[in-house]
């Protein structure tokens, strides 16, 4: 049984911290990093690590490590091997060995995916029920810092921020040892093949409202890919000198909007949730798009700052309606299968996508002419600590910069965005349409899952 005290809180509110720190420390800025280092070429490869990270955790989880480790040893253990590959990235990226480079980034994911289910069983066996979202958040918290701190090191196009992640991975590694001890839950229980393959959730997609929903969720996800993948190469083309520290805004809005979530699901209920959730994305890819000529300030920085509506209301009121709808033996599986067709296939798709010839090719020479034209106009060698602080949100003056390398780059930008913009809302009036379900948060276990 859970016992909260003020220490547990804070040595988990620790460990939640660190656990995304790792991952925000890189991941954000990702493709500019790439970019700046000629290996765009491999930047969809390098994203998609991550949903094939998402797609293979349950099978890792279900066979080794719900059965024969305690939680905090095999998070442990992970995050050291995780540390290890994110150290290697660098040399091999530098020396343009782009096929190297996302093998290890691969080996990282495989490693990190199975620790954020870890890292939550750890909480949930020992934290009281009312200290979950304090120490949840710290995780959020962790992710901003971790942009701040690339930003204020000036490492958004560097590939530095591998070392800073691989620190925080070998720190949380060594500190996972001294977590509460949280035997495997299910030691002694033989394989359960359906459970790992989420055979049973597999029968909710009778319930036509959760086949509309499981369908429109992972579709949609293929455009949301453009944002995670690309976001930080067109922060950077608009001027924003530290595109790294520009992006958590959105994770600060998310905080925000996470408080909001029980009044509006209430207020709204699951399908006005998620339907904002979609249209949040396509106002925001149309204001990057129509932003892009003119680099306009609000616009696009409000379209980052939507991250808290379309990440909050569309993935956790997407969780919260599968546990309502999914009978009490097989939430879990019933979560796992929502994972596995959203952060996985969808997200794994919508790299592809996103990166494809026919899409980011049209943008990505317009896109390296002015990201070098910016880079040898701003260069700076040594800053103070003030003038660090100062290039975390700081706006670089587009003007210096030759008028057609810039014309040319927010064209395709503008192009670019519109795409993303289309599809995300024909995907939204399709759930409009389709999806029907009367299920609210005030509902009862037994009720939702009739």
């Amino acid at each position: 049984m859970s016992n909260s005290t003020p220490q547990l809180t804070s040595r988990l509110s620790i460990m939640m911290f660190l656990q995304f720190f790792v991952w925000g420390a890189w991941f954000a800025t990702l493709g500019q990093c790439l970019g700046s280092n000629n290996l765009t070429a491999f930047a969809g490869d390098a994203y998609g690590t991550a949903p094939l990270g998402a797609i293979f955790a349950p099978l890792f989880l279900g066979i080794i490590a719900d059965r024969f480790f305690p939680s905090q040893k095999v998070m442990a253990v992970l995050f050291l091997i995780g540390g290890v590959f994110l150290f290697l990235i660098p040399n091999v990226a530098g020396n343009e060995k782009g096929d190297l480079m996302v093998w290890f980034m691969l080996g990282n994911m495989l490693t990190y995916m199975p620790t954020v289910a870890l890292g939550n069983s750890i909480v949930f066996t020992h934290a009281n029920i009312l200290a979950l979202p304090k120490i949840r958040v710290w995780g959020t918290i962790g992710w901003i810092v971790a942009g701040l701190v690339v930003g204020f090191l000036g490492w958004t196009s560097d590939l530095n921020m591998f070392y800073l992640a691989g620190g925080a991975s070998l720190l949380l590694g060594l500190y996972s040892f001294t977590l509460p001890n949280t035997p495997p839950p299910a030691k002694g229980e033989p394989i359960d093949l359906r459970a790992l393959f989420m055979v049973d959730a597999f029968k909710l997609f009778k319930r036509p409202a959760f086949l509309i929903f499981m369908v429109c969720s992972c579709l949609v996800c293929i455009p949301l890919a453009y944002y995670y993948g690309l976001a930080g190469n067109y922060l950077t083309n608009t001027g924003y000198t530290q595109a790294a520290s520009t992006m958590t805004i959105g994770q600060m809005s998310e905080i925000f909007f996470m408080l909001l979530i029980p009044f509006f699901f209430r207020k709204l209920g699951v399908k006005w949730m998620i339907l904002i959730g979609m249209l949040a994305w396509v106002l925001r890819y149309l204001l990057f798009a129509y932003g892009a000529p003119d680099q306009v300030v609000w616009m696009i920085l409000l379209g980052v700052a939507l991250h808290g509506i379309c990440f909050d209301f569309f993935f956790v009121t997407g969780f919260m309606y599968t546990d309502k709808i999914a009978p009490k033996s097989i939430r879990t599986q019933a979560q796992s299968l929502l994972v596995f067709f959203t952060q996985g296939i969808g997200l794994y798709i919508g790299y592809k996508v996103a990166y494809h010839q026919n899409t980011y090719g049209k943008v990505a020479e317009s896109y390296n002419k002015l990201n070098d034209a910016i880079g040898q106009e701003y260069a700076q060698e040594t800053l103070s600590v003030t003038e660090k602080l100062g290039q975390m949100f700081s706006k670089n003056d587009l003007a210096k910069i030759d008028p057609s390398i810039v014309g040319s780059a927010m064209e395709k930008w503008s192009q670019y965005w519109k795409f993303p913009a289309i599809m995300a809302g024909v995907i939204a009036v399709i759930f409009f349409l389709a999806f029907w379900d009367k299920i609210s948060i005030s509902s009862d276990d037994e009720n939702s899952s009739e």
